[in-house]
């Protein structure tokens, strides 16, 4: 019997076992599913917010102290300059009229009055007005005007005076950029009379408007006409002559130093016609036609009355 179970035993194909003995074994090998789904599930960690701690400031750095320079600035010099009157009346009397400029320099480093560390220039200038000059040839033993030229604008006067001659102290072109001198007067040329002329003629009528002007004393220039009264206080006298132009007058201060200008100002002196002159004036002006015949009956009066009295007397 026992044979017989062994052989059937090893009959049985692989994977088959005996159900009564390896049924109850696997199935007590085998883990359940409900194991497998039993597992108890880990925790996770709480999430905690870390708040960074606040930083501290930085100690702010001492200044460092400020040094007083060791040398002060130069300060610039100015001037600063005024005319006697403003205003200047043309009457029936007048004969002519003298104006003062004077001034101050500011920051002045002038040692004395007589030390000629600074010089002053003064220019008097009038309005500029239209002038045509004409030039005079010999033909046939005569001499006659065959030439003219015309300028726009030629001051109506103009006056320069200084502490030394203007050529010790100062160049060429600094004075004819400024205009300061006889020579370097500014007169703009018509378009029309500039086109017909050469440089060189041009610096000639220049030059005549120039030597005519000064001949009637409208033109002037004084090489020692600013005087110092101080270390920084100056003056100058301008004479204008009774032929000068009613009008606004232009008084330019030029303060110079080694040649090299420091500082400028300007002043205005005007001339106005005052009294009867004034009102003959504007009414010549206004009312031309009614001041022409009141002229023209005032003649014929006049020399009725004179035929009169010279008829009396030779009676």
């Amino acid at each position: 019997m026992l044979l017989a179970v062994l052989l059937l035993t090893d009959a049985l194909p692989a994977g088959f076992g005996i159900l009564s003995g390896e049924a109850d074994a696997q199935t007590a090998t085998r883990p359940s599913k409900k194991a497998k789904t039993a597992e108890p599930q880990t925790e996770e960690p709480a999430v905690q917010a870390v708040v960074p701690e606040a930083l501290p400031l930085p100690e702010p750095k001492p200044r460092p102290e400020e040094k007083p320079d060791s040398a002060p600035a130069t300060q610039v010099e100015r001037v600063e300059a005024d005319v006697s009157t403003r205003t200047i009346a043309i009457t029936s009397g007048y004969s002519g009229a003298e104006v003062i400029v004077f001034g101050a320099i500011e920051n002045s480093r002038q040692p004395s009055a007589e030390s000629g560390f600074y010089d002053v220039v003064v220019v008097v200038e009038g309005e500029p007005a239209p002038l045509t000059v004409r030039k005079k040839s010999r033909v046939a033993g005569l001499w006659v005007n065959t030439k003219s030229f015309s300028f726009n604008a030629v001051p109506s006067y103009y006056a320069v005076v200084s502490t030394r001659p203007i050529e010790d102290f100062a160049d060429a072109p600094t004075t004819d950029e400024l205009g300061i001198g006889i020579d370097a007067v500014r007169m703009a040329a018509a378009a029309d009379s500039a086109v017909r002329v050469t440089s060189e003629e041009l610096l000639e009528y220049k030059s005549a408007v120039a030597r005519l002007k000064e001949s009637q004393g409208l033109f002037k220039r004084d090489d020692y006409g600013v005087v110092f009264t101080g270390r920084s206080l100056f003056r100058s006298k301008i004479e204008l002559p009774a032929t000068v132009p009613v009008g606004p007058l232009t008084a330019s201060v030029y303060l110079f130093h080694d040649g090299k200008l420091l500082s400028r100002y300007q002043a205005r002196v005007t001339l106005e016609r005052e009294g009867i002159e004034r009102w003959l004036y504007a009414f010549a002006f206004d009312r031309p036609l009614l001041y022409g015949i009141l002229a023209v009956l005032l003649a014929v009066i006049t020399g009725l009355v004179a035929s009169a009295l010279f008829h009396r007397r030779s009676s």
